[in-house]
């Protein structure tokens, strides 16, 4: 009688370990968007997605005009340049541009912001290259988090490093949670 109860336990132990660590990676992550003159520019909230990362954008505060948006290596956003954040997160050590043959950085978003003229940008997308799971080898919240840098310009999508993107103008820091 013992061993079965024990079996059962054991076998329950690895039914429920999975429900448990998929809980912890589901909570949505908001990233608070800061421009360079200390203006709130709205938020991003980050949810994990089967394959992706799922963006939800409600930004404010920007200047109209279409501007290139990447994922940035360190969770830093210092003024006045925010270059504190440092290259695109890469963990595959590839070039950047969605374009590039070569293969592009996890962190390259393939799409540019269109802010409107009013300065707001409401927009919803998938980044396929990312994870919210702190164990997986391309996670944006491993290793203390990252940051989403919105550039002056425009990305080409294929100039290696940056896309020809332009000034960081808002940054904000992705952080997993309880940081």
């Amino acid at each position: 009688m013992t061993y079965k109860l024990l079996l059962v336990v054991f076998a329950a132990s690895f039914v429920f370990l999975p429900v448990t660590s998929q809980a912890a990676s589901a909570a949505p992550v908001n990233v608070k968007i800061q421009t360079v003159d200390g203006k709130d520019a709205g938020t991003i909230t980050l949810t994990d997605k089967k394959g992706g990362v799922a963006f939800k954008l409600d930004l404010m505060n920007l200047p109209p005009g279409e501007h290139a948006i990447h994922v940035h290596q360190f969770p830093k956003c210092d003024p006045p340049d925010y270059r504190s954040s440092g290259f695109h997160f890469n963990p595959a050590g590839k070039k950047h541009g969605i374009k590039n043959p070569e293969g592009f950085h996890d962190g390259d978003i393939p799409l540019n912001l269109k802010v409107g003229a009013n300065g707001t940008e409401k927009s919803s997308f998938v980044v396929k290259t990312i994870s919210l799971d702190p164990s997986a080898p391309n996670s944006i919240l491993a290793n203390g988090g990252t940051s989403i840098v919105i550039h002056a310009d425009v990305d080409d999508m294929e100039t290696d490093p940056g896309g020809n993107s332009g000034a960081r103008i808002a940054c904000g820091l992705v952080l997993p949670p309880g940081m």
